[in-house]
């Protein structure tokens, strides 16, 4: 029986970690990069990733430098002799020296149906757009943002109630089998990569706070899948008017859902404020579930509006 493969593993966050287990199974890994430990939370106390601590708790060498694109990264990873390099959710631009290192392929695994949703944030652009299958691919990376050749893939269906956080742990339960499955065969040269595709490309850029904003003039279905894509960061939001000078933003929770209606209102209005909180959309109603003001608890819409005084026929939405 030959050597096991060489396998340096590249990746963050808790997406990446099925995939670092994958290859532990698949071969040896050498090491592990990953980002460097981040303030985060309201006490901004240091945070480890998540590939960290399951690298740790597997006893693999760990590395976490500040900078990728230097000679000094390319050498050390380069005295590894890795026959591959995977990387999945990593969160940094390899430079080509990267890139060419490994005797066998430099591997991404990349959570959308390539060439639809490249880039940093396939998984919410993929729910908020409303698709209803997504899926993972195994490909070869190269200088491009993932328009690289596809070793593999694997559909995944996104489901009615599914968020981001829900379909990335879906997600990255079918990269890891990928992994499993097939990194042996392309490390040995027998599985074809198939260029993508140069119609169908769509990109899914990083996301920034202002991406969770409502537009109550789209319609009533798209900001439902707006709500669930944007959950649990960095959630969706909208203005509400409750008296002050300036409106609060309210967060807007999962579980809100669609009604039809053949009036039309002015986007943003609210129609109804009994049980639930309807508000108009640019087409149908959108029937609020929990939100949240600032410096209070998640409650029930129709408390939240009762407690703020806001009544139908106000109108929520605007630039805060």
């Amino acid at each position: 029986m030959g050597a096991r493969m060489r396998i340096i593993f590249m990746g963050s966050p808790a997406f990446a970690v099925p995939s670092l287990r994958a290859a532990t199974r698949a071969g040896e890994v050498v090491a592990v990069v990953t980002q460097p430990d981040r303030p985060a939370g309201r006490g901004n106390v240091l945070a480890e990733p998540a590939v960290k601590r399951a690298a740790r708790e597997q006893g693999i060498p760990v590395m976490q430098p500040a900078k990728v694109r230097t000679p000094e990264f390319a050498e050390a990873l380069r005295a590894l002799s890795p026959d591959v390099i995977l990387v999945a959710a990593y969160g940094r631009i390899l430079v080509p020296a990267v890139l060419e290192l490994p005797r066998a392929a430099c591997l991404n695994v990349h959570a959308s149906l390539l060439p639809r949703w490249r880039g940093a944030s396939p998984v919410t652009r993929a729910i908020a757009a409303g698709d209803k299958t997504t899926g993972v691919c195994l490909m070869r990376m190269q200088a491009g943002l993932d328009t690289g050749p596809v070793y593999a893939r694997v559909e995944v269906p996104i489901g009615a109630e599914d968020t981001t956080d829900s379909l990335e742990e879906a997600l990255a339960l079918a990269g890891a089998s990928l992994v499993e499955d097939r990194i042996e065969a392309v490390v040995r040269g027998e599985l074809p990569a198939v260029p993508q595709s140069e119609e169908g490309v769509t990109l899914a850029p990083p996301l920034d706070k202002v991406d969770g904003r409502t537009d109550w003039t789209r319609p009533a279905a798209l900001i439902r899948d707006h709500v669930r894509a944007m959950f649990s960061w960095p959630c969706a939001f909208t203005e509400v008017p409750c008296g002050g000078a300036q409106a609060e933003i309210w967060k807007i929770f999962p579980g809100v859902r669609v009604e039809p209606s053949e009036r039309r209102w002015p986007p943003g209005v609210v129609i109804d404020l009994g049980r639930e909180v309807r508000i108009a959309t640019g087409s149908g109603l959108l029937v609020l579930a929990d939100v949240l003001r600032p410096g209070r608890k998640r409650m029930r819409a129709a408390d939240a509006f009762r407690g703020a005084r806001i009544g139908a026929g106000a109108r929520i939405g605007g630039s805060p």
